[in-house]
């Protein structure tokens, strides 16, 4: 296990930050941390890298102990922290060159090439940079000394969607080499694009863990059929699964289902009729999301 945790806790006086964390990650795999802002997330991660210190439990990454191997972890990880501080002053290659002499890195080579692919212009100072450049300095910095473990906290925040995809290709290619990826974020279709595992925080406790695929089965799939004579709705509005059924309003024989799990049942029932026309719509991680979380604490 890359990232492996036991009852870890971290109390802020009487406010509970994370409570009883037993979570795993496993090498080369990509896990998407899940909750709105407050569940948690970032508390966790700081955690990990030993910036603060639980109440209680444990953490080990790589194998060592987060707190008494705190400096190696943070040797062989590379972090972009959700609030970034850098040294105004410099230009972008400054502050890579800076960080590649405390790394003992022979250059910046990697860091040039990661800059080339997120269109960051390293000549200059990073008092100029917007937001979305200041993202990815803390991005190419995070890469460029070939980590075997990356920790993002909310890495997309101000890049713009071209190069959110490009951010999301680097991702593909680090997992191909056997980077282990632990991104923290709120943004739903980011973790269905790249995430293996999504872990879902709520209030502090760990709600579930699921393949991308399995928690996408648990959304709510949206279904019409339409027959070629009138059949009940009440023929499946009772199936396993079927959270609501409703004739069409516009005086056809169609029908709309919203179906949990399995769509087995609607499917066998719907044979027994002459179909002559279907539509279905799987549900997204959003959903499921939702269906864990609640609608108004997702909010």
């Amino acid at each position: 296990m890359v990232i492996e945790t036991h009852g870890l806790t971290k109390y802020y006086g009487d406010v509970e930050a994370l409570v009883d964390l037993d979570l795993t990650v496993e090498r080369g795999e990509i896990v998407g941390f899940l909750g709105p802002n407050g569940a948690g997330k970032s508390t966790t991660i700081r955690l990990l890298l030993d910036l603060i210190r639980p109440t209680r439990g444990s953490a080990r990454i790589l194998g060592l102990d987060a707190r008494t191997d705190s400096l190696e972890i943070r040797r062989r990880v590379g972090y972009l922290s959700g609030e970034l501080a850098m040294y105004d002053a410099m230009t972008g290659e400054e502050m890579l060159g800076f960080f590649a002499a405390l790394r003992d890195l022979d250059g910046i080579a990697r860091g040039r090439h990661f800059a080339e692919r997120l269109e960051l212009d390293l000549g200059r100072r990073v008092e100029a940079y917007s937001s979305g450049n200041r993202q990815k300095l803390g991005l190419v910095a995070a890469l460029m000394h070939d980590p075997e473990l990356l920790v993002l906290d909310e890495p997309t925040n101000a890049l713009d969607p071209l190069i959110q995809q490009e951010f999301y290709a680097i991702l593909d290619d680090r997992r191909q080499a056997g980077t282990t990826v632990f991104l923290s974020s709120h943004v739903l279709p980011e973790v269905e694009r790249v995430a293996d595992r999504a872990a879902i925080i709520r209030k502090g406790r760990l709600v579930a863990v699921e393949t991308v695929a399995e928690m996408k089965h648990l959304a709510r799939r949206r279904i019409s059929l339409q027959f070629a004579t009138p059949v009940d709705v009440d023929v499946f509005a009772h199936l396993e699964g079927v959270v609501s059924a409703a004739a069409h309003s516009d005086g056809t024989h169609g029908l709309d289902l919203v179906v949990t799990g399995s769509v087995d049942a609607v499917v066998k029932t719907a044979a027994r009729y002459e179909v002559t026309g279907l539509i279905a719509e799987d549900g997204d991680l959003e959903e499921a999301f939702l269906a864990y979380y609640g609608a108004n604490d997702a909010e």
